[in-house]
């Protein structure tokens, strides 16, 4: 065999498994395999997906051996576009199963924002809005923070926060007033 060219060795070797010769399949993938693997390689781009291509050409070409014309192409090519064939079929798998995956995805996401229950962006924002206004809410001095903090966070009237503060209402109004002007400018470097 040794006397023969590259290519009519290839395809003695191909007559062979048209013959279901497993030797000759052997032969041929130990001779052929690492041009058709780094052929797979630059088409998916993946290694373990090109090993599964690579395996794939190669049951391929045990099953269709017999259809090989010599006169239409060399050996090579014609293994070659096998491997190329099996490998944009992969692709092709690889991006429906993407897309499955995407549209799985988007579908669960549209299920979650059409609730009534918040979505992750409204929890975010909530969340960065709660973190300003307890920065903010620090920056006030004592008196202000207690007396926003009651009539807002417990929904105290002025007049009960007076009460029970022991205060006049006018200087209630006043520290509510100026307290929420302060938290107002604050919160506006936040948002």
């Amino acid at each position: 065999m040794s006397t023969l060219t590259p290519d009519s060795e290839l395809m003695y070797l191909l007559d062979r498994i048209a013959a279901q010769d497993d030797s000759a399949l052997k032969a041929l993938y130990e001779s052929t395999s690492s041009k058709l693997f780094g052929l797979a390689l630059r088409i998916v781009r993946h290694r373990d997906v090109a090993e599964d291509v690579l395996q794939e050409a190669f049951l391929s070409i045990w099953r269709g051996a017999g259809n090989y014309r010599a006169s239409l192409s060399p050996p090579m090519a014609w293994m070659g576009l096998i491997v190329r064939s099996r490998a944009l079929d992969a692709l092709r798998k690889r991006s429906s199963e993407r897309s499955d995956l995407t549209n799985e995805f988007d579908d669960e996401m549209a299920q979650t924002l059409e609730g009534d229950s918040p979505n992750p962006m409204d929890v975010t924002q909530a969340s960065e809005q709660a973190f300003a206004l307890h920065q903010c809410l620090g920056k006030l001095d004592n008196k202000q923070r207690e007396v926003v903090s009651l009539a807002y966070l417990r929904d105290q009237s002025h007049s009960e926060l007076a009460e029970q503060l022991q205060l006049p209402l006018g200087t209630v109004k006043s520290w509510i007033r100026r307290g929420l002007e302060q938290l107002r400018q604050c919160m506006a470097r936040y948002i």
